[in-house]
């Protein structure tokens, strides 16, 4: 279908799943694109030009492009933009011509796909540039979050790499992540550190609200410190009490106007929420031709 492949996400099924439910595939009458094929004939081909309406960075464009080669497998497409890539508006993304009824019927899922994740590595973008807009370079690192879309998890976490920030976890499995809720079941911070540890688990994230927390928290065997909801002088003050024994991460509440004096409190990273959770879509379109 393509070359485009990321561990754990299965392309093939993604794009079967995805045109079979804009199909209709199971309702009565459904499994077929009605406007399509009562409209355009057969034998009918198109030539089209991708092109965003905005200044984005792109993300998606080899996903989009496996729907059009899944109901024409002989289409030609031109990949003009590669992901990463920043453009400027009215700049094309793509050029593709084939069987006018496959074009028809792949289009809105490939724009779907490739305006969500746009989208997202747009706002990524913006996030990464404004992290130093004050004093410059602060050496902090953006990272996502796990509040994606159900089902969307690799894709999003892939637009944020192509947006210029890191991905956190993956999901439940690769790290532990002390919240407040694990804290109040086991009696306090260093309790829930020491299970966690207990339990032979090497990155132990534990999120922390108060300046008394950090010590029980590193004394106990934390390497990586979640400061939830600190403003940049608090930042400060962990960052001193940290003193480099581990890595901090700043989190909540973060926004445009605000992440670049909380990069610059001297945390290793800053995380957001928003970057998949409120992120536009891109102004994206597709254009076709009779040929």
């Amino acid at each position: 279908m393509t070359s485009f492949s990321l561990p754990g996400f299965d392309l093939a099924p993604f794009v079967a799943a995805t045109l079979a439910e804009d199909l209709g595939v199971g309702w009565p009458g459904g499994g077929h694109d009605v406007t399509a094929e009562s409209v355009i004939p057969p034998e009918a081909r198109f030539a089209g030009i991708m092109v965003s309406r905005d200044a984005i960075i792109v993300a998606g464009l080899p996903i989009a492009a496996a729907f059009f080669r899944h109901l024409d497998p002989a289409i030609t497409i031109e990949l003009i933009a590669q992901d990463g890539d920043r453009i400027a508006a009215g700049a094309p993304l793509m050029r593709l011509s084939g069987q006018a009824r496959a074009l028809l019927t792949a289009e809105r899922c490939a724009l779907n796909t490739v305006q969500h994740l746009s989208g997202i590595a747009t706002l990524t973008r913006a996030y990464v540039d404004a992290m130093g807009e004050s004093g410059g370079d602060t050496g902090a690192v953006l990272l996502d979050t796990r509040k994606t879309i159900p089902g969307l998890r690799h894709l999003e976490k892939y637009a944020i790499r192509m947006g210029g920030a890191q991905n956190h976890r993956m999901g439940l499995w690769d790290a532990a992540m002390i919240k407040d809720n694990h804290v109040a079941v086991a009696g306090g911070v260093g309790e829930a550190v020491r299970r966690a540890r207990a339990a032979g688990i090497e990155r132990i994230i534990c999120e922390v609200d108060r300046l008394d927390q950090i010590e029980p928290a590193l004394a106990a065997g934390a390497n990586h410190l979640l400061l939830d909801n600190m403003d940049p002088p608090t930042l400060r003050q962990a960052v001193a009490l940290v003193a480099g024994r581990c890595v901090t991460e700043a989190s909540g509440g973060v926004r445009l106007d605000t992440i670049g004096a909380i990069a610059a409190s001297g945390v290793n990273y800053v995380s957001v929420g928003r970057l998949t959770q409120s992120a536009p879509a891109a102004d994206i379109g597709l254009d076709f031709s009779v040929l």
